[in-house]
């Protein structure tokens, strides 16, 4: 019987490696955080990434993109200038047998439990959106294209009188 269990597992672990996922996929609530966005593959076998949006969720301060080598970025923003970009879209090229991580340097919110990141894939032959969202009330469904989170973990309570020194 230890066979089947085995190879249920592996059918299990493979889809979810090729996900696009956020790296660290936790990070301190009012902190500056660099989060990957790590895209494991083209939208189909043999494919090429072309695109990679990132959409960026209320309550995030700033968003800054790294810069990347051949890549170029653009960022949307709202009606607020001085607010930060509401999704960071990354051009390139990306073959289907590497992967590749967009980061973004952001000011978390203080409060909150889980940023959600919706990303849509551009490909020379389609496209894959990264956008679903697990419902809290079925944390065992099985989501096929699901958006990367992050999930915020409580500040610590600083019991020191002086501010603290922030680094940018």
């Amino acid at each position: 019987m230890k066979t089947p269990l085995i190879a249920l597992l592996a059918l299990v672990a493979t889809p979810a490696a090729a996900h696009v996922v956020a790296a660290p996929d936790t990070a301190r609530a009012g902190s500056y955080a660099a989060i990957a966005f790590r895209v494991g593959h083209a939208c189909a076998a043999g494919d090429t990434t072309l695109k990679v949006r990132i959409e960026i969720p209320d309550g995030v301060a700033s968003a800054r993109p790294q810069a990347k080598p051949g890549w170029t970025y653009t960022l949307e923003r709202g009606p607020d200038p001085k607010a930060a970009p509401t999704a960071i879209t990354f051009e390139g090229r990306l073959p289907d047998e590497a992967f590749d991580d967009f980061a973004v340097l952001m000011k978390l919110p203080v409060t909150g439990d889980r940023l959600v990141f919706p990303v849509v894939q551009t490909c020379e032959k389609g496209e894959s959106q990264w956008t679903e969202v697990a419902d809290p009330a079925r944390p065992d469904e099985k989501l096929s294209r699901p958006a990367p989170t992050v999930t915020l973990t409580p500040a610590p309570i600083s019991t020191d009188a002086a501010p603290a020194a922030h680094h940018h």
